[in-house]
């Protein structure tokens, strides 16, 4: 075969659809960044990754030095320039001088560093069909990875750059989401300030916060006896237990709320913190029967069984074998119940009136106003969104350790 085979064509193409894409993020993330009109250059993109590709890829893999990969950067962003008439990111240099040049080097590493993964140990002399077949799907990895790292991050960013403006910046150029660091820090944080001083978000985050650690609590409590039970005991109608649990999801939330209300209105509990604790677990207990059981069936039985052996009550054998194996388990359960939680809208909607007892997603609904700028409704998001993304970050490190915990040794 000759030593430009398939391996090699085909990371040309990867590099060219590598370059193609590179120049659509990259040159949306100029755009949005300095608000300057800038248009992705596709077209000249897709030529300089073919030729950084060539570079790159008509070496055998041992010769392919990081000297090497900055060849491939330098050569992109110079065929990338002459393609594109001087104008890389769709504007002529003189325009955002500097900026143009730290995006198009971004850019150029963007493009070569993708296509060098897809290629990784592959090119001239590695022309089989198993190659091919991993070549091809490192891209569609690559590919998909970009583009669920988009579809998460985008919008995000957009929610964060939109809550540091001003309504009069916001107006002039809703795509220019530059921030100007020189205002100072209180004119930066205007509007998380407002929130606070001006709208009772603190008591909004201090509700949730409380209804939100009540629920997980009040479903684990339920739902760890509960599960173990269907997991480990056997009792008439377990079965059929088993399989309907999920069954209260079939009935739409909506139809529930106004017999509730009508209850809630009647024992004085509508408009009470009290109310919202009671019926979130209800909604929770079932989803977090259904994850854990399915767990506890994962423990092996020979270890509760020795524990019996040794005298331990089936109380002990949960509470010293069976909970610090489900570690796990138990952290995946509350932080998704603690979400649910935190993120319900339509029974706090309905039953809550006082402003004093409104939670987060209640009082983002607020802001959603003519009234309110929109700059608040953003910064309220990002409220909402970072304790949770922030939990689960910390909550991590319990669900990687606990996978190869309560292992049997011998």
């Amino acid at each position: 075969m000759s030593r430009f085979g398939n391996i090699f064509y085909l990371c040309l193409l990867f590099g060219a659809l590598w370059g193609a894409i590179s120049a659509i993020l990259i040159t949306l993330l100029a755009l949005f960044i300095s608000g300057h009109p800038f248009q992705p250059q596709v077209t000249a993109g897709a030529v300089a990754g073919v030729v950084a590709a060539a570079v790159l890829t008509g070496l055998v893999p041992a010769k392919r030095t990081p000297a090497m990969v900055a060849l491939a950067v330098f050569v992109f962003v110079l065929v990338l320039t002459l393609a594109s008439g001087a104008t890389p990111l769709g504007l002529g240099l003189e325009t955002y001088p500097f900026g143009q040049l730290i995006f198009t080097i971004l850019l150029g590493v963007f493009a070569v560093q993708a296509t060098n993964l897809t290629a990784k140990n592959l090119g001239p002399g590695t022309e089989r069909r198993y190659n091919v077949e991993v070549l091809c799907l490192r891209f569609l990895k690559g590919f998909g990875l970009v583009v669920f790292t988009i579809a998460v991050a985008l919008p995000f960013f957009v929610m964060v750059m939109m809550s540091l403006k001003n309504q009069q910046l916001l107006l002039s150029n809703p795509l220019d989401f530059s921030i100007n660091f020189a205002q100072g820090t209180e004119a930066l944080f205007r509007s998380y300030i407002e929130l606070f001083t001006q709208y009772h978000f603190g008591s909004y985050l201090l509700n949730s916060a409380m209804v939100s650690v009540a629920t997980v609590l009040i479903t684990l409590f339920f739902a760890v006896p509960g599960a173990y039970a269907v997991a480990r005991l056997k009792f008439p109608g377990q079965n059929f237990l088993s399989r309907s649990i999920l069954l209260i999801y079939m009935v739409p939330m909506i139809v529930l709320v106004i017999p509730l209300y009508a209850i809630f209105s009647q024992l004085g509990m509508r408009n009470t913190l009290w109310g919202l604790m009671l019926v979130y677990p209800a909604t929770t207990i079932p989803v977090a029967l259904y994850m854990l059981q399915g767990y506890f069936r994962g423990i092996p039985a020979e270890l509760e069984e020795a524990g019996l052996m040794d005298g331990l009550t089936r109380l002990n054998v949960i509470r010293k074998i069976t909970l610090p194996l489900a570690l796990p388990a138990l952290a995946s359960v509350a932080l998704y119940v603690f979400m649910i939680a935190w993120n319900e809208f339509l029974f706090a909607f309905m039953f809550l009136d006082n402003v004093d007892l409104y939670t987060l997603s209640r009082g983002i609904a607020e802001l959603n106003s003519s009234e309110v700028p929109r700059q608040h409704l953003m910064a309220g998001a990002v409220i909402a969104t970072v304790p949770v993304l922030a939990l689960f970050l910390w909550f991590e490190r319990f669900l990687v350790a606990g996978l190869t915990a309560g292992s049997v040794k011998g």
